[in-house]
């Protein structure tokens, strides 16, 4: 098969995500935020809960989920602030070249999914944008736990562009519970 060098490489690329960290954390005074995949990996799991819920397909929710800040191994994670003076290039316009030297069928998929989820007009593609941004949610959340206080903004713009009732209604709950009640539900079962 050729271009198999090509998707090695893309898959030595991705692992960059796992070392690359979640910038925008630093702004709030975390200093040891979350990394890039992380991210992502709560999100794909997030996006497959509240496509699930939502009627959508879990499984490609979750497949945008991972893939979505692949592109941010070639420009970095640009927090909100620095939007406002930097011009990042095209998210497709990077998996192109990221997927360049990849095996047709492989590159095609990448770059189907990575328009898709840019796009943000599929049930999928709704439900991953949403399970993204509920992602940050609860990790201002536990950051909030853990004693950072000025994640509020993090939040309140979070909650601001939830889409579905779903998503919606994931983030009233995990406003309203500690990060650690879902270990509290076990004692309780033993008791």
């Amino acid at each position: 098969m050729t271009g198999l060098a090509g998707a090695a490489g893309y898959l030595f690329e991705a692992g960059m995500l796992k070392r690359a960290r979640r910038s925008g954390w630093w702004i709030a005074g975390v200093r040891d935020p979350e990394s890039i995949a992380e991210h992502s990996w709560r999100a794909a799991v997030t996006g497959m809960v509240i496509a699930s819920l939502e009627g959508a397909d879990p499984a490609r929710t979750a497949m945008l989920c991972v893939l979505h800040d692949t592109p941010e191994t070639r420009v970095g994670d640009i927090p909100k602030i620095g939007r406002d003076y930097l011009t990042a290039a095209d998210a497709q316009d990077v998996v192109a070249d990221q997927t360049g030297e990849c095996p047709d069928r492989m590159a095609e998929t990448v770059r189907d999914a990575i328009a898709e989820f840019e796009a943000g007009e599929t049930p999928e593609a709704i439900c991953a944008k949403d399970a993204d941004k509920l992602e940050c949610l609860i990790q201002a959340v536990e950051y909030r736990h853990q004693g950072v206080s000025t994640v509020g903004r993090w939040i309140d713009s979070s909650l601001a562009a939830l889409k579905t009732d779903t998503a919606q209604g994931l983030a009233r709950e995990i406003l309203e519970r500690e990060p650690l009640a879902w270990e509290l539900t076990r004692h309780q079962a033993e008791d």
